[in-house]
């Protein structure tokens, strides 16, 4: 089974709604950029039964090169985390 792309979540809007192509391109391509801008800002998205994405900052650290074992310094850095909501959660372990 194959990553479902956003040409492919394009496709289904459009089933399940009726919209064009055009319109269900439009309302996928501002929900994406409204969740980015969020985070942008560090701020948590959220939606109810699917989950919550949050920025974490992530402090400098020391690592080690796995090939040479050297030491390198791991720069600070944000990351985006995804939690499941409780309700998908169940319905992946069904």
């Amino acid at each position: 089974m194959g990553a479902l792309t956003k040409l492919g979540i394009i496709e289904e809007v459009v089933i399940r709604t009726g919209l064009t192509r055009k319109e269900a391109g439009e309302a996928v391509e501002t929900m994406i950029e409204v969740i980015k801008e969020q985070l942008e800002k560090a701020n948590s998205v959220l939606i109810s039964g699917f989950g919550k994405w949050k920025v974490k900052d992530k402090v400098s650290r020391r690592g080690r090169n796995p090939q040479t074992g050297e030491e390198i310094a791991i720069s600070p850095r944000r990351v985006v985390t995804f939690a499941l909501s409780n309700a998908l959660r169940s319905k992946l372990s069904n």
